[in-house]
């Protein structure tokens, strides 16, 4: 379904929202979006993901109207011009899903793990991601018996279900961040490659999203430490995305796309050579 590559794709993070964690309030005007998701194209995504509602930690969710307001002449737009490069949706809400499939996107990437059946209406691909809550109390105070365990089993439950109702293309995405502790990310990604074994076995690909998290900033500081402001976590998303695709993921989701397009070519380069 998603193939056998040599080098994993690279999703570029279009919000058009005030308020995400990272860029909020950058590209609300719909010019300002659309130029940075073509820079996003320049820069070497293979994906630019548009999302309409934060899904930061303690995100409120906004009404359908104004999530299509935002959505859909960005997509639109893109897909005018977007060449090669592929558009999904960051949504919840199957109405927006329909929009931005409508305008052009190929992808719904669904943080609730619901819309599969929509997905499968739609012709669309399909993210099956892993969230403890939702973004207004996932961080209160997330609990697992084995994360490790209980996400892949919640993530390749529901990219069956999928497969089953007639989506063709689906990705699991283990939720980093999203209802999970510093320690429930780690233990994530260490076991990433367990994740891209099984879902490769069962045709699914492996999209990985670290970037410019919350952990990242926190890694490495002193006890009581202020974490590192998100200025400063390049180092931790690249490195991070670098192991993810050294494991087996086959997509990661970014919002520094030129530096990770760059790794993601050296690994490609790298892989080669050994197949060599």
């Amino acid at each position: 379904m998603t193939g056998r590559r040599t080098r994993p794709l690279v999703m570029g993070v279009l919000n058009v929202t005030p308020d995400s964690f990272s860029d909020g309030g950058l590209y609300v005007d719909p010019r300002r979006a659309v130029e940075h998701g073509r820079r996003l194209v320049e820069e070497g995504a293979d994906v630019v993901d548009v999302g309409g509602e934060s899904s930061r930690p303690g995100a409120q969710p906004v009404t359908e109207e104004e999530e299509l307001r935002r959505v859909v002449p960005v997509v639109e737009a893109l897909a005018n011009d977007a060449g090669e490069v592929r558009l999904s949706v960051d949504t919840v809400k199957p109405s927006v899903a329909a929009a931005a499939v409508a305008a052009g996107a190929t992808i719904v990437n669904d943080i609730s793990g619901t819309l599969w059946p929509v997905a499968a209406d739609l012709g669309a691909g399909w993210v099956s991601m892993h969230m403890q809550g939702t973004p207004s109390t996932m961080q209160l105070d997330p609990r697992y018996d084995d994360v490790v365990a209980e996400v892949h089993g919640f993530v390749l439950d529901r990219a069956r279900r999928a497969a089953r109702a007639g989506v063709t293309e689906i990705w699991l995405d283990p939720g980093i961040g999203f209802g999970k502790t510093d320690e429930h990310n780690l233990a994530l990604l260490a076991h990433v490659g367990d994740l891209a074994r099984e879902a490769a076995g069962e045709g699914f690909g492996v999209l990985v999203g670290t970037s410019r998290k919350g952990f990242l900033g926190r890694l490495g500081r002193p006890a009581g430490a202020a974490p590192a402001p998100i200025a400063e976590r390049l180092e931790g998303s690249l490195a991070t995305a670098v192991w993810a695709m050294v494991h087996g993921a086959t997509m990661v989701r970014v919002h520094d796309v030129a530096a990770t397009a760059g790794a993601a070519r050296l690994l490609a380069g790298a892989r080669a050579g050994d197949a060599a």
